[in-house]
């Protein structure tokens, strides 16, 4: 028996039930909270954490209730993502853009400096600021699965199913032309059918010069 100052004696069976009561109401918050982020993504608005170029708004209703997922562009913040685009576009690697970044000390998305990796990531998983689709209005949700790395106790990602991803449009928040999209995916697909090592950083700055960026 166990005794506490709201319930007073508890049994076994007592601290049973509530330890399962408590478990359902988890799973139950679990599923509620995601059907919530799952309704804002739909409906374009933001369904997780900040993304670099953009703030998160609140807004109220008349009752003074938080309306949450708004965002607005950063038009400084929206001037370094397009002159990446360009710099990738024109044959510069993200080993040159980065220290070229840090030299002229532009924050970078933690507010500390770049690295290569932030610009390159990984374009199967749409990270790195060169595969963020919301740049040209394209919002996908959903896509990663995060959770922490029993052995290293790192945050680790997974790759959904695509058929589990949550696709919407919202083209107020476009910072990239698709012209200039197109031309970033293009040298992408050119060094990767060159197996060009991209993903350390030892991207090749020749060829590949588009104009009109």
């Amino acid at each position: 028996m166990i005794e506490t100052l709201v319930e007073g004696l508890l049994s076994e069976l007592h601290i049973g039930m509530k330890g399962t009561m408590n478990a359902i109401f988890l799973k139950d918050l679990g599923i509620k909270t995601r059907r919530g982020l799952m309704g804002r993504a739909l409906a374009g608005k933001c369904a997780g954490g900040k993304a670099y170029g953009y703030k998160n708004l609140v807004k109220y209703t008349e009752a003074g209730d938080p309306i949450k997922g708004d965002r607005a562009i950063i038009p400084c913040e929206a001037a370094t993502i397009n002159r990446i685009f360009t710099d990738y576009a024109h044959g510069i690697s993200p080993m040159k853009i980065a220290p070229a970044l840090n030299a002229e000390q532009i924050p970078g998305p933690t507010g500390r400096g770049w690295g290569p990796s932030m610009l390159h990531g990984s374009r199967d998983r749409g990270t790195g600021i060169l595969n963020n689709e919301l740049y040209v209005g394209t919002q996908v949700w959903n896509n990663l699965t995060y959770a922490k790395d029993p052995d290293s106790g790192k945050r680790a990602s997974r790759l959904n199913a695509e058929a589990d991803w949550v696709t919407s449009q919202a083209p107020q928040l476009r910072i990239v032309e698709k012209a200039l999209w197109d031309a970033v995916r293009a040298h992408q697909g050119a060094l990767k059918s060159k197996g060009t090592n991209t993903p350390s950083g030892t991207a090749d700055d020749r060829g590949h010069c588009f104009q009109g960026f």
